[in-house]
């Protein structure tokens, strides 16, 4: 789990993804695959919800969120490769 993490420490969805936390707008990937709001998304992200109490991606969600980068890759592969070099 990447540092020492104590068993009751918990890994968000947010440090999962860290490598490409800045390249994404999350916001409009909540709107455009979710149909949630960015608020409702960040929250899930960061596993604590608006009232601080932790909260996480439901299964459903994971395979969600899961479908909705890879068909992000799909899209910037396709938009690559109509690059004429």
């Amino acid at each position: 789990m990447g540092r020492n993490m104590t068993v009751t420490e918990r890994t968000t969805m947010k440090s999962q993804l860290n490598d490409i936390l800045v390249a994404i707008s999350w916001g409009v990937l909540a709107r455009d695959y979710f149909t949630k709001s960015a608020s409702w998304f960040y929250n899930k992200f960061n596993g604590i919800d608006g009232n601080g109490k932790p909260t996480d991606f439901n299964a459903e969600e994971r395979a969600q969120l899961k479908g909705a980068l890879c068909d992000l890759a799909d899209r910037i592969r396709k938009a690559a490769d109509s690059i004429e070099t």
